[in-house]
């Protein structure tokens, strides 16, 4: 019988606080060698505290923290040889060049020539950034600049990589390709947390951390984690998505609803809320083309279990 992996990633009960403000409660969870693990939440919910406490910028009042084997708090700058960090504002140079830079956190890691050279190709190909390799950091686009931060946080082989929020405020194809280089390193066993406001991207993980408030709620896999979803989610198609939304927010049965492309997803607590919901909007002038169960989205379950939550807390 082969021995059980070791975690990359072991945290237990970590805490903190800032004054009177309870940044993280008692967070507890664990990432294997390969994994892409999600914290998602929003603002305020507690993720860039949690990257910053296992990046060593900022020790945890209470709890523990242990990275491919070592103890982060007993022994952070051993432990930082084997992490990459990646902040919402990565520190690039926008004085030298994309090449240039690569070059300067290869040397901070003292990696020898020929090994980052190797890597930084590969990696630059993968982003369709090789044409670019010349050019000035501060001349780059914003998704561009975010897969350069990437490569120059892999240019040393990590174990462990911690990605606060890296897609925030980059464009559809650039974020595409850069979660194309985070599944491209599953296979050399790199340990990945993303901290991430974008819910969507919780399907792109293989585990999700659902936070708020600094507390867990949940944490699953994200087909899982849609099992949790209580009542059904009922798509509704119409040219007239925002008043849709308002009238059937009205509706008895409704628990809540969120506007998604051309149309609404309605949390609804039975499948046969359709007609009520059809019914409804016809005598509003509103056309429907369709209204139907779907699978909820990590977005659809985040706002019900808030809601569900908000609604215990109030009774």
């Amino acid at each position: 019988m082969e021995a059980p992996v070791a975690a990359a990633i072991q945290v237990s009960g970590l805490e903190k606080r800032f004054g009177a403000v309870v940044a993280v409660a008692g967070l507890s969870f664990a990432v294997a060698p390969g994994e892409i693990f999600g914290l998602v939440g929003p603002d305020g919910a507690g993720k860039t505290t949690t990257m910053r406490m296992l990046a060593s910028v900022m020790r945890p009042d209470v709890g523990s923290i242990v990275i491919d084997g070592i103890d982060v708090l007993a022994s952070p700058e051993q432990a930082k040889q084997h992490i990459s960090y990646m902040p919402q504002r990565f520190g690039l140079y926008d004085d030298l060049t994309v090449e240039e830079n690569i070059r300067f956190y290869a040397d901070l890691f003292e990696v020898p020539r020929t090994v980052w050279q190797s890597r930084a190709a590969a990696m630059l190909d993968a982003a369709d950034m090789t044409p670019f390799r010349k050019r000035l950091a501060g001349q780059l686009s914003g998704g561009m600049k975010q897969k350069l931060g990437l490569t120059c946080s892999l240019v040393h082989t990590p174990r462990v990589l911690l990605l606060d929020e890296p897609t925030t405020g980059v464009d559809p194809l650039s974020r595409r390709e850069f979660w194309q280089i985070l599944y491209s390193l599953r296979s050399e066993g790199v340990a990945m947390l993303i901290s991430t406001a974008y819910l969507d991207e919780a399907e792109r993980c293989d585990r999700v951390a659902m936070l708020h408030d600094g507390a867990m709620m949940y944490c699953d896999t994200p087909a899982k984690l849609k099992e949790q979803m209580p009542g059904v989610m009922l798509e509704v198609v119409t040219d007239d998505p925002r008043r849709a939304h308002d009238v059937v927010l009205g509706l008895s049965g409704v628990r809540g609803a969120l506007l998604v492309g051309n149309g609404i997803h309605v949390h609804v607590d039975r499948r046969d809320c359709c007609a009520q919901i059809a019914v409804a909007l016809q005598a509003e002038g509103i056309a429907a083309t369709d209204i139907d169960a779907v699978e909820p989205t990590i977005e659809d379950l985040f706002v019900a279990l808030l809601e569900q939550k908000k609604t215990g807390a109030s009774k």
